[in-house]
């Protein structure tokens, strides 16, 4: 099981993500078969202000991202349970990317939070090979939504 932590700093008709982020959690255990620990992960939805100047202060980056992810390091787990870490998921620029996409904000936000939360369980995307990985799981992931 995964439980999802969920934070809505940007506005309140985006409550409604808390399910979509819990459904896909559940969906993303199950497939890479790794429910045999209760996990938590926590989810915030922030404006670019705050993503950006996060970029700036942990990322040394000075520029306004998607989404930002920090991994727990899971080499303790108490009891069956490992807490993730935290992503950070700019919804001004999910906005941005949806429209840049053609495909609509709820799909921008949903493969925002899957791409944070592979992070948080080790995936990452430093090479062809990790990234043509990582962005496989996502798709499939996805379309199981």
């Amino acid at each position: 099981m995964i439980n999802v932590n969920f934070v809505n700093n940007y506005h309140s008709s985006y409550d409604e993500y808390e399910e979509i982020y819990h459904k896909l959690a559940q969906q993303t255990i199950a497939f890479l078969a790794i429910d045999n620990y209760d996990y938590d992960i926590s989810v915030t939805l922030v404006n670019n202000e705050f993503i950006h100047q996060m970029n700036n202060d942990y990322r040394h980056k000075d520029y306004v991202t998607d989404v930002i992810s920090f991994e727990n390091d899971n080499e303790f787990i108490f009891d069956n349970y490992q807490d993730l870490g935290d992503v950070f998921i700019s919804v001004d620029k999910a906005i941005e990317q949806a429209q840049a996409y053609h495909h609509s904000l709820k799909r921008e936000l949903s493969f925002l939070f899957v791409h944070g939360l592979l992070h948080c369980l080790g995936y990452d995307h430093l090479n062809k090979d990790e990234e043509r990985e990582m962005f496989r799981l996502q798709e499939v992931i996805l379309n199981e939504n």
